[in-house]
């Protein structure tokens, strides 16, 4: 069985750029049909209903739905289409989309909320399209590395191999904190894992300091160095995450779990080491 998963994105969270990627990274898995629509950058409720119904025309089995804030009235419209069309739906957003958790839980809907998928620092004197590309491709990294992404794809697979066996899928309702993620990055290296979850919590801890620049600080003289600063401590955990990777690397124990065609995880430690099923 083919299980088909429409992913709907309404404007960008760090995970957004890769979510289907993650469940299909050779391109090879025959077990799923994906669709991506995406309303850009903006999330306002006309661009996030036209997304809504425009992935609901795939007749997916299984929406995921992205988008900053799940609260808000953009995001809110495509979870009541989608709890409408009574097909099971998926939701990931960053920390402030915690409060609509009562909702979407109201609606029977799954939920990832990523912690550490920090805001970006959105002041036009500072953020500019490079500085905007260079800050998604550090969190990406620190999401990588200290297991926040492998949270939400092993968690999805559980969801299709449900589906696929015909049954009523179990939909994850999970607040993605440093706990969860450290836990399934599997550090075999204690130094390894102290630098992921320094880096997990500088990652988180820069949202709040870009919110304080972003929306409490009057004058440019005043919020510019609290939005660069926001920037820096991103790239610092960057650093970290990398260097936590390397650990691992140095001794031959980083943890590889590809797809296998029939979409099954494979896992592997050794380099060299063909990945068996777990």
């Amino acid at each position: 069985m083919v299980v088909k998963i429409g992913v709907a994105k309404a404007g960008n969270i760090g995970i957004s750029p890769v979510i289907e990627l993650l469940l299909d990274e050779r391109a090879d898995r025959e077990n799923i049909d994906v669709r991506v629509v995406t309303s850009g950058a903006k999330l306002g409720p006309e661009q996030c209903e036209e997304v809504a119904k425009k992935i609901l025309e795939f007749q997916p089995q299984l929406v995921i739905f992205l988008s900053p804030n799940a609260g808000l009235p953009g995001p809110s419209k495509a979870r009541e289409i989608f709890a409408e069309a009574k097909v099971p739906t998926i939701i990931i957003s960053d920390a402030p989309g915690k409060k609509a958790v009562e909702d979407i839980e109201a609606k029977g809907q799954g939920y990832f909320i990523l912690m550490a998928d920090s805001m970006i620092g959105a002041r036009r004197p500072f953020l500019d399209p490079i500085e905007m590309a260079l800050f998604n491709a550090q969190i990406l990294t620190v999401l990588a590395i200290t297991g926040t992404l492998s949270t939400v794809y092993l968690e999805i697979d559980k969801v299709i191999e449900q589906i696929e066996k015909g049954e009523a899928p179990t939909l994850p309702r999970i607040v993605v904190n440093k706990n969860t993620s450290i836990a399934n990055a599997q550090f075999s290296n204690p130094y390894a894992k102290i630098k992921a979850m320094a880096a997990f919590e500088i990652c988180k801890s820069v949202a709040g300091v870009n919110v304080k620049g972003c929306f409490q600080t009057k004058g440019r003289e005043n919020y510019m160095p609290i939005v660069g600063s926001a920037h820096e401590m991103m790239r610092e955990a960057m650093l970290l995450a990398d260097q936590a990777r390397e650990i691992e690397k140095y001794g031959n124990t980083v943890l590889r779990r590809p797809h296998d065609t029939d979409g099954k995880i494979l896992s592997k430690r050794d380099f060299i080491a063909k990945p068996e099923k777990a």
